[in-house]
């Protein structure tokens, strides 16, 4: 049995999907923290079995087995991740999940659980990440997360600043994490008013005590620009590419 709900337990939406039937693996990109250099989290990326990018797999989820998709994602990663030494470090994982594939949070999470139970991973060293670009009932994120944190794990909006919502979800959910999207990153050494939105937006989510990540840091100019702003975490090409079925240690430049 996990929390209240025997294994046997499933909801319609569960019983009625699909499986996924396409092969496919997994990249790992780390989140680093500037203040030590050290990663923070590996986020694992989907790919395609001979690295293809994500979309030669994403193209093929239709509503009827994105809920298997959801599910083998959060299972590969886990396994991937233990398999290539993560134990062995203090990353955490962070894993991409689609909450309209969660029907019933509890009875959903049972699979992670399984897989995170098997592969030793404690479940406070999970993060996951939803899209703010994925268009969802706000009460129904609330169920999701409530029931993650309750379990553990660390919760996470992506692509901050690009979606649906914007700020308004905020006032309603409360992530650990919120990761700026990289559209408001790009150029924000030369693009003053980029500076102005962004410095608003750091001093708000400290006063909510969520932590920070800056998504698409390209450019040692834009990192110096983040670092200013006082950020501690940071994910981008300049920093490490996702490497395929890989667990890369971080290439940190330093600033004058």
């Amino acid at each position: 049995m996990i929390g209240d709900y025997p294994m046997s337990v499933g909801c319609e939406g569960c019983r009625s999907g699909e499986a996924f039937n396409q092969a496919f693996s997994m990249a790992f990109q780390p989140i680093v923290d500037v203040t030590t250099g050290k990663t923070f989290a590996q986020e694992a990326l989907v790919r395609g079995l001979s690295g293809e990018g994500a979309q030669s797999v994403l193209s093929q989820i239709t509503e009827q087995n994105r809920y298997g998709f959801n599910q083998a994602c959060r299972t590969l990663a886990i396994e991937q991740a233990t398999h290539l030494g993560i134990l062995d470090t203090e990353a955490l994982l962070s894993i991409n999940f689609m909450p309209n594939a969660v029907y019933e949070p509890r009875v959903c999470i049972r699979q992670t659980m399984l897989a995170a139970e098997k592969a030793g991973l404690p479940p406070e060293r999970l993060i996951f990440e939803f899209t703010e670009q994925e268009k969802v009932e706000v009460p129904h994120l609330q169920r999701i997360m409530s029931v993650y944190r309750e379990f553990g794990f660390r919760t996470a909006i992506d692509d901050f600043g690009a979606g649906y919502s914007g700020l308004a979800l905020l006032t309603q959910l409360q992530p650990d994490i919120v990761k700026i999207d990289m559209e408001l990153v790009r150029n924000i050494d030369i693009e003053p008013v980029k500076r102005v939105v962004l410095r608003h937006i750091v001093n708000m989510l400290n006063d909510l005590d969520i932590d920070i990540v800056f998504e698409g840091i390209e450019t040692l100019a834009e990192l110096e620009v983040i670092r200013d702003m006082g950020a501690s975490l940071v994910q981008g090409y300049l920093i490490a590419e996702p490497a395929f079925q890989a667990l890369v240690e971080p290439k940190f430049p330093k600033t004058d």
